[in-house]
């Protein structure tokens, strides 16, 4: 005879709910590591100047962004289980809409372009400048970013700012 065991990590919250915050708050964590402490000690210790800084970039941000599409899927998928359940509002299947276009964004438009900006092209100079359409490249970049974050933790707030048997939508 087979069982199935379900396995929660988060007592006290449906499967679902779980998976969602479980899945959202790893990503924003990863986000905010990434943003704050990895690419800021790079920029110090003088890593960007570096020739090969483009490719271990782009390297870089191709993993990140692959986990973060997996996250926002994760998320994506148990939303649309919640709000069958009636657990979810509206709102946060719109909000995850959001995130999927900021991360496809940020993973097939941002990433390429930007490493592609980075990448020395003249072998023959020493000299390694940083293109001026870069600036512009970094500040969509970095309103895509807060775009996400904002997201993200709006959907940590409904989904697990109340207890499994609550319904998750705005009071009226």
């Amino acid at each position: 005879m087979i069982t199935s065991t379900k396995v929660n990590l988060l007592p006290g919250r449906s499967v679902w709910q779980s998976a969602v915050l479980l899945a959202v708050g790893f990503w924003l964590s990863g986000s905010l590591l990434l943003d704050l402490v990895v690419m800021p000690a790079m920029y110090a210790s003088g890593m960007m100047t570096q020739p090969g800084f483009a490719s271990a970039g782009y390297s870089m941000f191709w993993i990140f962004n692959r986990l973060g599409l997996l996250c926002v899927a994760i998320a994506f998928v148990g939303l649309l289980s919640l709000l069958r359940q009636h657990k979810v509002a509206g709102w946060a299947i719109a909000a995850v809409w959001l995130l999927l276009g900021v991360t496809f964004a940020l993973t097939y438009v941002m990433t390429p372009v930007m490493s592609g900006l980075a990448m020395p092209l003249n072998w023959l100079t020493s000299e390694a400048s940083i293109p001026g359409s870069m600036a512009q490249m970094h500040g969509i970049y970095w309103v895509l970013e807060l775009v996400k974050l904002g997201l993200s933790a709006a959907l940590l707030v409904a989904v697990g700012g109340r207890f499994s048997g609550d319904r998750l939508e705005a009071e009226h």
